[in-house]
C-alpha cells in the first residue's frame, strides 16, 4: 500500500501523506511538526517553489497530511517497474526520471532534501500537470515522507498471521515511544543511499546506484544483510563487466560515484563533478535524454567471451577477498588472542630448543675423559654437565650437587655477594690441603683403572677410586665401578655406577 499518493481531498486533488498513526499517536509524537515542514518544487530553468502542507485529515483511523497536488511519477516506482519487465520504454522512463531528479538536486545546491527516491515526484511529459512543465521535480518534506516510507516498507516486508502490518507498526511505534526513540531517529528504508555521505556526494552516489540498476538491469548491492557494509567497502561488480559494451565514460562515472564512500578507492572526483558528467553525457540539450541503445557498443563474440571470463575471475577474487577480510574483522578478538597464545608457545618452544642445543654434551670426549670430567663437575657443583655424562645410571651424585648448589645460591642472595660458600676440594689440596677444612667439597686423589671392554665394542668398564670431601670436615673413600656406552649420537655416557665406600 502506497502511503504517498494523489487523491481527492475536500473535492479537489491533493498529494497525500498517510502517516499510519491514529489521532492520539499523531498528537503524542512530533509528527504534528510536519505541518510546518516544507518541501521544494524545482523547475527546469532552476527556479524553485516552496511547498507546504495545507492540512491534516483522519482517513480510516489514520492521520493523513495533504497539500497542493504535483501530478508526477514517484521516482522509486519508476525504478521498481524495471524489476517486472525489460521493456525499453520503462527503462527510458526510469532514466528520464533519475536525470531530471539529478538536475533538480544540482539546481538546489546546498538546500537539504531527502535522497530517498520514494520522496521525489518527476514530471516527464508536457501537459501532464498544466501548472508545471516537463522536467519539474517535487521533493517532499523530509520527516513527513520518511515516516510514510517507513510504514510502506514495514507493510511490504512483514504481515504476521493474525496481525496486520499496521498493527505491528503501531506496536513498534509504541515501543519506540517507551524507549524514547522518535520517528526522526529511525533510518529511512532507502537502499539507494549511503548513510556515510552528505551533500552533493550523497546525491552523486544515489544517482550512481539508480543508473546502475537502470542501465545494467541489476542492483549493485544485492544482499540486504550486508548492503551498507558493501557500500562502505566498495563491493560491487564494475559496470563495464556487468553491461558489455556500455559507454566507457558512463561506466567510469558510475563507478566513481559508487566509490565515494570508500576512502582508499576514491577516484578523486567530487560529487558535483560526477553529477555534471552524468548530466552532460546522458542529457541532450539539458532536456531530452540520450537514447539508451546509443549508449551501448556492439561487441564481437570473442570480446564477449573474454569479458565473461574477466567477470567470473573478478567475482571470484572479490568474493574470496571480502569473505577473508570480513572473517578476520568479525573474529579479530579470537584471532588476536590465538595469535598471542601461538606467539608465546613459539617463544617457549624456541627457547627450549635453544636451551637444549646449548646444554653441554660429551661430544668428542674419550670414555676415560668422561669419567674425569664427571668427578670434576661434581667438585664444582656443575650438575648440568653431570646430567650430560649420565644416561640411566644412579643420580645420587647429581642430587647432592643440586642441593649444595641451591644452598650456595641462597647464601649469595642473602649476603648479597658472589663469593662461593664451598671450596672445591682439588683447589684446596693444591693450596696445601691444611686441616681443619670447613666448607671444602669435592673429589681428590682420583685414580681411574680400565677393567674391561673397548671403544670398538661401544662399551667399557672402569674402576674409579677417590676421596670425597664433605663440608662437615670429613672425607669418604669411595670405589666406583662405572660402565659406559655410546648413545645414539655416538657420545660416551655413564650407564651404571656400582659404589662401595670404605
Amino acid at each position: 500500500m502506497q502511503r504517498i499518493y494523489l487523491s481527492n481531498v475536500e473535492e479537489k486533488q491533493a498529494i497525500c501523506f498517510d502517516t499510519g498513526l491514529d489521532p492520539r499517536s499523531f498528537a503524542r509524537t512530533k509528527m504534528s511538526q510536519s505541518l510546518i515542514e516544507c518541501g521544494y518544487i524545482v523547475y527546469p530553468d532552476g527556479s524553485r517553489e516552496v511547498w507546504k502542507p495545507s492540512g491534516v485529515n483522519e482517513v480510516n483511523g489514520s492521520m493523513v497530511v495533504w497539500g497542493t497536488p504535483f501530478i508526477g511519477d514517484r521516482l522509486d516506482l519508476l525504478l521498481a517497474n524495471l524489476e517486472f519487465s525489460g521493456i525499453e520504454s520503462l527503462q527510458t522512463a526510469a532514466l528520464q526520471g533519475v536525470l531530471y531528479w539529478l538536475r533538480a538536486k544540482m539546481l538546489l545546491g546546498d538546500t537539504y532534501t531527502t535522497l530517498n527516491p520514494g520522496a521525489a515526484f518527476v514530471i516527464r511529459e508536457d501537459g501532464k500537470d498544466p501548472k508545471y512543465p516537463k522536467g519539474s521535480v517535487f521533493f517532499a518534506p523530509s520527516n513527513l515522507s520518511n515516516r510514510c516510507l517507513i510504514v510502506e516498507k514495514t507493510e511490504s516486508q512483514t504481515k504476521p498471521s493474525g496481525e496486520t502490518a499496521s498493527a505491528k507498526q503501531r506496536k513498534n511505534k509504541k515501543k519506540s515511544e517507551r524507549e524514547g526513540v522518535s520517528e526522526e531517529d529511525v533510518p529511512v528504508p532507502d537502499h539507494y543511499s549511503c548513510p556515510d555521505l552528505t551533500g552533493m556526494e550523497a546525491a552523486a552516489f544515489c544517482a550512481g546506484t539508480m543508473l546502475y540498476k537502470i542501465l545494467i538491469k541489476s542492483f549493485p548491492y544485492p544482499s540486504d544483510a550486508t548492503i551498507f557494509q558493501d557500500m562502505r567497502e566498495g563491493v560491487f561488480l564494475p559496470p563495464y563487466l556487468y553491461a558489455p559494451g556500455l559507454n566507457k565514460d558512463v561506466c567510469d562515472t558510475i563507478q566513481s560515484a559508487l566509490l565515494l564512500p570508500v576512502e582508499r578507492k576514491r577516484t578523486g572526483e567530487s560529487g558535483t563533478e560526477i553529477i555534471s558528467k552524468l548530466l552532460n553525457t546522458l542529457l541532450d540539450n539539458e532536456v531530452n535524454i540520450v537514447p539508451i541503445p546509443s549508449l551501448f557498443n556492439k561487441l564481437s563474440g570473442e570480446e564477449n567471451i573474454l569479458l565473461e571470463k574477466e567477470r567470473k575471475r573478478y567475482s571470484l577474487i572479490q568474493n574470496i577477498s571480502v569473505k577473508t577480510r570480513r572473517f578476520f574483522t568479525h573474529n579479530k578478538h579470537v584471532i588476536i588472542g590465538t595469535a598471542i597464545v601461538v606467539f608465546f608457545l613459539l617463544v617457549i618452544v624456541v627457547s627450549t630448543v635453544r636451551s637444549v642445543n646449548r646444554r653441554p654434551t660429551t661430544e668428542g670426549m674419550a670414555s676415560d675423559n668422561v669419567i674425569t670430567a664427571y668427578y670434576d663437575a661434581f667438585s664444582s657443583l656443575d650438575h648440568i654437565f653431570m646430567e650430560a655424562c649420565i644416561q640411566g645410571a644412579d643420580k645420587s651424585d647429581i642430587n647432592a650437587a643440586v642441593s649444595l648448589y641451591a644452598v650456595n645460591k641462597t647464601r649469595q642472595a642473602y649476603e648479597m655477594s658472589n663469593r662461593n660458600s664451598f671450596i672445591p676440594a682439588g683447589a684446596w689440596k693444591n693450596l696445601g690441603g691444611e686441616l681443619p677444612a670447613p666448607n671444602v667439597f669435592g673429589v681428590t686423589d682420583l685414580s681411574i683403572e680400565h677393567m674391561m671392554g673397548s671403544e670398538e665394542d661401544n662399551m667399557v668398564i672402569y674402576r674409579a677410586d677417590y676421596l670425597l670431601w664433605s663440608p662437615e670436615e670429613y672425607s669418604i673413600s669411595r670405589s666406583d665401578i662405572l660402565t659406559l656406552k655410546r648413545d645414539r649420537k655416538k657420545n660416551w655416557r655413564i650407564v651404571e655406577i656400582l659404589r662401595t665406600e670404605k
